[in-house]
């Protein structure tokens, strides 16, 4: 069976396109915004491959701030330096954040109503569930990784075991899982 040729890769077209592109992906995200980012940026509007995305979003993570937010700067940053940076960035938190601001308020005065904590917990859920699907929709992104599939599998089965049944500290479970898995990689990568 025969593939269909991939789409072209394009790229953002002004420093507008980068702002509003950004801010509508913000909008779109409660609870996190991977899966939104990924189907954003990789199938809409085709800035990167699923591939990159696995790797950019592995770079994120790893640097100090919210993962989105290194997301959206180092984009910006690559196609228009600095002022993409910015751009990305002011994207990213304008609209948020006056959101919030606004439900701050109106949180305030209906905390404790049963409707206003059941939609908290219907959200949660929601956002739960997008990140399972966007993890196993980058799943096949995997068997290009220098670990292999079974290795990245069993890392993040273990990842799981210690934290949501073991419950310990996410910062050791990743300091030592992250130390594991750099090793490994380098080992299979090296000459």
């Amino acid at each position: 069976m025969q593939h269909p040729p991939a789409a072209p890769r394009t790229q953002p077209q002004s420093l507008s396109d980068l702002f509003v592109s950004f801010s509508v992906l913000a909008l779109q995200g409660f609870g996190g915004v991977l899966a939104v980012a990924q189907r954003e940026l990789v199938e809409r509007k085709r800035w990167m491959t699923n591939e990159e995305f696995v790797e950019e979003w592995a770079v994120a993570q790893i640097m100090p701030g919210p993962n989105v937010i290194n997301l959206c700067i180092m984009i910006g940053g690559r196609y228009f330096g600095l002022r993409g940076a910015l751009a990305a960035l002011s994207g990213m938190l304008l609209a948020p954040m006056l959101i919030v601001l606004l439900l701050a308020l109106v949180y305030a005065q209906y905390a404790s109503h049963p409707g206003v904590v059941g939609a908290l917990r219907g959200m949660g859920a929601v956002a739960a569930g997008l990140i399972v699907a966007t993890g196993l929709k980058l799943l096949p992104a995997l068997r290009k990784n220098a670990l292999g599939l079974g290795t990245c599998l069993t890392l993040c089965v273990l990842c799981f075991v210690a934290i949501a049944i073991l419950r310990w500290p996410l910062a050791y479970v990743l300091l030592g899982l992250g130390s594991i898995a750099c090793v490994l990689t380098y080992r299979r990568l090296a000459p």
